[in-house]
């Protein structure tokens, strides 16, 4: 079973803030939890970052574990430090889905990315992000294509891609 996400989608979020995560990404979200067991919620991690981020990032409890470890080798008191602190730990919540496949968004959350009654979720490999639809179409959808109309005609994305090391 894939341990990233792939996809992208729009789905509805009701009144109060529930909105479903798309079934692939829930298969993803319960194989890296090491607490989920058939039958169980599964649980993940939901970044709303700073006031400038216009999206929420959502990792699985494995990812988190991941970050979390990275954060523990910077420099103790150091200002990157506090500030991967800040993003990871303060400005994060935890989140389960429930038996229908959903999870709540707080309205703090809702109001910070201004969403109303459609997400746009997109899969970013290691986690997916939660977008107001406009606010991803006038802005990182807008971005990718400026940034495509300048490359060459048969320009081919896995170009950018470094070689795997070898015995990997």
């Amino acid at each position: 079973m894939a341990r990233r996400f792939r996809g992208e989608g729009h789905l509805k979020v009701d009144s109060k803030g529930r909105v479903s995560i798309p079934a692939s990404f829930r298969r993803v979200i319960e194989k890296c939890d090491p607490d989920w067991t058939p039958g169980q919620r599964p649980n993940l991690v939901i970044v709303y970052g700073l006031d400038r981020q216009r999206q929420l990032d959502c990792y699985t409890i494995d990812a988190m574990e991941q970050i979390e470890a990275r954060i523990d080798r910077m420099q103790p008191g150091s200002l990157e430090r506090r500030m991967a602190e800040r993003v990871f730990h303060g400005r994060a919540m935890d989140a389960q889905i429930d038996e229908d496949g959903r999870i709540v968004l707080p309205k703090v959350l809702r109001d910070k990315i201004g969403l109303g009654s459609e997400a746009f979720f997109i899969a970013s490999g290691d986690h997916f992000q939660i977008w107001k639809p406009e606010t991803y179409a006038t802005t990182e959808a807008a971005r990718a294509e400026a940034w495509m109309a300048e490359q060459d005609e048969d320009f081919d994305v896995r170009t950018m891609l470094p070689p795997l090391d070898e015995g990997r």
